[in-house]
């Protein structure tokens, strides 16, 4: 192998570690993005479930 392709061997190796580096970056973004919404999902049956729990009778059970 002459020195012009040992260094581009060099270049595709340093061009694929940039590719899985973006890779990793864009799966790190869309785990956020998962996570916040996630989140946004618990929040709000959170504030359901209090907004209906006051609506809630204490009246005791009837049987027929």
């Amino acid at each position: 192998m002459n020195m012009g392709q040992d260094r581009q061997m060099q270049m595709v190796g340093v061009i694929q570690l940039q590719a899985e580096e973006y890779d990793l970056m864009a799966a790190a973004a869309d785990l956020d993005d998962i996570e916040e919404v996630n989140a946004n999902c618990i929040l709000m049956a959170n504030l359901q479930q209090a907004s209906t729990s006051g609506t809630q009778s204490d009246s005791t059970p009837v049987y027929d």
